[in-house]
């Protein structure tokens, strides 16, 4: 894959410009958009150099700490919508998606992939964050859509049911989309290194089903543990 300079990503920043600009002609607040793409360069950088010293380091223990880390960021974040939030459900969040995310890792990494060293840093940290994102977003949603339902009418059966089918899909929205309208990044990115498309795509099957269990393990079991939360409500 070729390598990109500094002076051709700025190239990047043009359909950026005119998306903001249109925001700006339509009188519509930049602010949150600027800040945005801020943030966002901010990050990337920093995790850039904080990727390097991990990969050199080659440790296992700061491996486990950086996906401790991950996992507390995603408990968080995952919540981070939802009004009046409390500690236990930030806590159930976190369980939901240790338990449904680690166990999914633990398959992909170990019983797929067989990563030699186990905690390989170049392969491990990137796949844990695909889990982790995807099974916080999942989590957000179904936390979002449960207490929705759940404010109109307190049935704990049915107001599960809706919040994790609905938690559901943009996952199976990927599920089906892929191949057909998308290309995922994990695919294009190693079609682009060269490496053969048949081979892609058995890494981005790998990549989907782990994406799809881990999600629903996750908010399954969060949907789960709020029920006692939502019978003290009563």
């Amino acid at each position: 894959m070729a390598n990109i300079n500094l002076l051709d990503l700025t190239l990047g920043f043009i359909p950026v410009i005119i998306t903001i600009f249109i925001m700006m002609r339509w009188s519509l607040s930049t602010r949150r958009a600027l800040l945005a793409v801020l943030r966002m360069l901010l990050q990337l950088v920093i995790i850039g150099y904080a990727l390097t010293f991990i990969f050199d380091s080659n440790n296992s223990i700061i491996i486990l700490l950086i996906l401790c880390i991950m996992l507390i960021a995603a408990s968080w974040i995952s919540l981070s919508a939802l009004k009046d939030a409390g500690r236990p459900l930030y806590i159930y969040s976190l369980i939901a998606i240790t338990i449904g995310g680690v166990f999914t890792l633990v398959i992909t990494t170990q019983g797929i992939l067989h990563l030699d060293p186990w905690y390989a840093p170049q392969v491990m940290i990137p796949i844990a964050g695909m889990i982790f994102s995807n099974a916080m977003t999942t989590i957000s949603l179904a936390a979002e859509r449960f207490y929705s339902e759940y404010d109109k009418n307190p049935d704990y059966i049915n107001c599960r049911n809706i919040a994790y089918q609905a938690s559901l899909i943009p996952v199976i929205n990927a599920l089906l989309a892929v191949g057909l309208v998308s290309l995922p990044g994990m695919m294009t990115g190693q079609i682009l290194s060269g490496v053969s498309p048949l081979v892609a795509v058995r890494y981005q099957i790998m990549v989907m089903l782990m994406i799809f269990g881990s999600s629903g393990i996750s908010a399954a079991l969060f949907l789960a543990l709020i029920k006692r939360e939502t019978s003290q409500r009563v």
